[in-house]
């Protein structure tokens, strides 16, 4: 099994609020998240694919094709955006880094696993909300 990760970046806005919560808990929880002016990110993605490569190319996926799939359907919708009411596919979604990681990762799924070799899956997202804070969903990982 050979991984291949796309790594890039995007700007974006959001403010962690649980509508069906009273402020108070709201605040409690989320603390600065919570601000109603929202506050922002300089986001990191990393994309990996995992297979084997395509005899004819060497390639598990062209990094061309999956920076094009990421620049449509993440970086778009994303990129100097208010995460909270700009993207459609987040509508409902707290944006929580791990919320986000998930909404990604289905948003990515189809379209990365047709462009790579046959057999090929999407195995992970990884997003870095900073440089200490990290949210990875990958669905092939599980717990008990």
């Amino acid at each position: 099994m050979i991984f291949v990760t796309r790594k890039t970046h995007f700007n974006a806005a959001h403010r962690l609020h649980n509508p069906n919560r009273s402020d108070d808990w709201n605040s409690e929880t989320y603390g600065k998240c919570n601000y109603p002016n929202w506050h922002g990110h300089n986001y990191i993605i990393e994309v990996t694919v995992a297979g084997s490569p395509d005899p004819e190319t060497g390639y598990v996926i062209d990094l061309g094709d999956l920076k094009s799939i990421i620049n449509e359907k993440v970086l778009e919708p994303c990129d100097h955006r208010n995460l909270n009411i700009d993207v459609p596919f987040l509508e409902g979604v707290i944006p929580t880094s791990e919320n986000l990681v998930k909404a990604f990762y289905d948003q990515l799924k189809d379209e990365v696993e047709a462009a790579a070799s046959e057999g090929s899956i999407l195995y992970s997202v990884k997003l870095f909300e900073t440089e200490r804070n990290i949210a990875e969903y990958c669905p092939y990982i599980t717990i008990g």
